[in-house]
Formats: structure tokens, C-alpha cells, sequence
């Protein structure tokens, strides 16, 4: 394995982060229900989880925008405390969308996608905040 340096680790992880976050909160605010499909295999088909689900999208942009500013200053504090935020978020979608896809039998292309990206997300966010150089 290459040794990386953590702060790069970091600053690499808030960067493809805010991204991907972005990419789909703003997908979800305007296409919620094109979004619930690809991963669940069922629109949303009512007003209600229209609105929660654009919720959701506004949470996820939030999340984006925090994750490239702090890339920008990776090294503090706050960086450390939004990367345990992402591990318990990657963490907790990837066991819900888990979830769905196995016990609600809910199936969309992009459920399984969905669920390893998160996974993987969840370890390098593990990664980043317990890697220590020349272990």
C-alpha cells in the first residue's frame, strides 16, 4: 500500500464529497421522485414524500457546501467533526438502503450502486480520522 499523507486523505474525501452530495441534493430538490426510482424501484406519489424527499435534497447540498468549504481548511477541528458526521451518515444510509434493498425487497439500478458507494465512503471517512502516518 502507498503511504499517504492524512491531510490528503482528507482534504481528497471532503472534496469528492461535496460533489457527489451536491450532485444528488440538487438532483433530488428538482427530480425527487426520478431519484426514488433509480434507487428504490417506486416513485414517490405523494405530496408529503415529495416534500421530505426535497428536504432530504436541501440536507445532502448543505452537507456538499460544508464539505467544500472545509476542504479549504481540512486541517482543524471542525474538519474532524464533519467527517465523524459523514461516517455516521454514510454509515446509517448504507444500513437503511441495506435495509430496503433486502428485507422491503425494494429494488431500483442504482439501490446497489448506492448502497457499496456508501460503504466505501463510511471507510475512508473511518480512514481519514484514524490514519496515522507510517502504520
Amino acid at each position: 500500500m502507498i503511504p499517504m499523507e492524512k491531510e490528503k486523505t482528507t482534504k481528497n474525501l471532503l472534496i469528492v464529497t461535496a460533489v457527489i452530495e451536491a450532485m444528488i441534493g440538487l438532483t433530488l430538490i428538482v427530480l425527487p421522485s426520478a431519484i426514488a426510482s433509480l434507487l428504490l424501484g417506486s416513485a414517490l406519489d405523494t405530496p408529503g414524500s415529495l416534500i421530505v424527499a426535497r428536504v432530504a435534497g436541501v440536507a445532502l447540498t448543505a452537507l456538499g457546501i460544508a464539505c467544500w468549504i472545509a476542504n479549504n481548511n481540512y486541517k482543524n477541528d471542525t474538519s474532524k467533526g464533519l467527517v465523524l458526521a459523514m461516517t455516521f451518515y454514510n454509515m446509517g444510509v448504507f444500513i437503511i438502503l441495506l435495509y430496503a434493498g433486502t428485507q422491503l425487497s425494494l429494488s431500483g439500478i442504482g439501490l446497489w450502486p448506492a448502497i457499496i458507494t456508501h460503504l466505501a465512503m463510511a471507510f475512508w471517512c473511518l480512514i481519514s480520522l484514524f490514519y496515522r502516518p507510517g502504520q
